[in-house]
């Protein structure tokens, strides 16, 4: 049986290398984790790896959102309820909706829910990929 810890050590590197870059070229990092992880994909060999959801909804994602709202500036938010409530619903929805009916229909095998899963990982109100993109540019708090 082969060990996968030599891999997720591998791709940890990795990541690491491709956040520091991203600093050095002056763009946001998750622009550069999304076109690296489609590099690592297209790779021959490399195993498969399995994830359990439960894995990433319990245990990663909470600090990530966590770390994303400690900034929130609620007079802000309160002050600008009807453009945040518009972002976060309908246009995740109708990107969501979009990429779902797209890519059942342009990739055979492709399911309607996995279009949704693909439409709410590409949708634009991502807090982490958002909060690292604000930093490079001029938004005030």
């Amino acid at each position: 049986m082969h060990s996968i810890l030599p891999f997720l050590l591998a791709m940890v590197a990795v990541i690491v290398l491709l956040e520091i870059w991203a600093t050095k070229l002056r763009i946001a990092y998750p622009i550069l984790l999304v076109v690296g992880g489609l590099l690592i994909s297209f790779i021959p060999g490399l195993p498969m790896v399995k994830v359990n959801p439960d894995l990433i909804f319990f245990i990663f994602l909470p600090p990530l959102l966590y770390e994303a709202a400690w900034a929130v500036s609620f007079k802000e938010m309160k002050k600008w309820w009807r453009i945040i409530s518009s972002f976060a619903f309908l246009v995740v929805f109708f990107t969501a909706l979009s990429v779902a009916i797209f890519t059942n229909l342009l990739i055979p095998g492709f399911t309607i829910a996995l279009g949704f899963l693909l439409g709410g990982i590409v949708s634009p109100p991502d807090a982490v990929s958002t909060g690292a993109i604000m930093k490079f540019v001029k938004i005030p708090k």
